[in-house]
């Protein structure tokens, strides 16, 4: 997966597009992730995945689960299993915060991002709220009528 690097000097590593289309994100929070030697290596190459991956708070402290880390290569014995839960680092009040949030029925925690900042590597995670079959069909639609908008504006402006 090829990273880009955004305005803001933050180089994308992983996106979770899905995140978006199943969830009314209505709050984002940066965390920073605790991670191992050869973890930080693969990630900085572009070797991980957030598709299937969700969060969780136990005991006060919030885990990534099921965010996908490839082996580094040259890693031999020091690389860790691909699928660990990861601790993400956030402020004690931000965690009572979701904590609180969490206990609404239709709330949760999905990963949005992985990004370096500054040589660190941080998770972009949102506060969602699940929507309806209904609510999907219309955000299809609206991306679906935007897509043609932008295509009749590009097929008048070549004619001329």
């Amino acid at each position: 997966m090829a990273s880009k690097t955004s305005a803001s000097g933050n180089r994308l590593i992983a996106n979770n597009k899905k995140a978006y289309f199943d969830y009314f994100i209505e709050e984002k929070y940066e965390a920073g992730m605790v991670l191992h030697g050869t973890e930080v290596k693969s990630v900085k190459a572009g070797k991980c995945s957030i598709k299937e991956s969700y969060i969780k708070i136990e005991n006060g402290e919030v885990y990534v689960l099921g965010m996908n880390i490839t082996p580094y290569e040259k890693g031999n014995i020091f690389n860790k299993d691909p699928l660990r839960p990861k601790k993400l680092l956030l402020h004690k009040n931000q965690i009572n915060k979701l904590t609180g949030e969490l206990t609404i029925k239709g709330y949760t925690l999905v990963p949005l991002q992985v990004y370096l900042k500054e040589g660190k590597v941080k998770m972009e995670i949102g506060l969602g709220k699940g929507k309806k079959n209904f609510d999907k069909r219309d955000s299809i639609a609206k991306k679906d009528q935007i897509r043609d908008a932008q295509k009749e504006f590009k097929n008048k402006n070549l004619r001329f």
